[in-house]
């Protein structure tokens, strides 16, 4: 069984900065892509970004484009979401996700992804 093992949320003020990671486990499995989505309180999931495991093309939401920066490490299985200039409605579960493969779903597409992580929390405080 694959595992998603999500870290790095937490609390922050306004401006400032996480970190995640998000690290792939398991039996062997195929990633196309990793991607990065998040929930906040009432609200629907949404995407924020997304890496292609070959050749690290990536994708973005545009309200975290210019702020929030995903990378991998194919060494390590592992994505990582670098968020600056982070604001209070950035706050939400943040939950990674594998794609393992290109499918007809656009990559912002939840549907895409097969396997997703348990979810960490990141807060911004004003």
């Amino acid at each position: 069984q694959v595992q998603l093992v999500e870290s790095g949320g937490g609390l922050v003020q306004s401006g400032g900065s996480l970190r995640l990671s998000c690290a792939a486990s398991g039996r062997s499995y195929n990633i196309y892509a990793m991607g990065w989505f998040r929930q906040a309180p009432g609200k629907e999931r949404e995407f924020v970004a997304a890496i292609r495991w070959s050749g690290g093309v990536t994708y973005y939401a545009d309200s975290v484009k210019g702020r929030f920066t995903t990378s991998r490490d194919n060494a390590k299985n592992t994505v990582y979401l670098q968020m600056n200039s982070l604001k209070p409605e950035d706050t939400a579960v943040y939950y990674c996700a594998v794609r393992s493969n290109s499918g007809s779903y656009l990559m912002s597409r939840e549907a895409a992804y097969g396997i997703w992580g348990q979810g960490t929390q990141v807060t911004v405080s004003s």
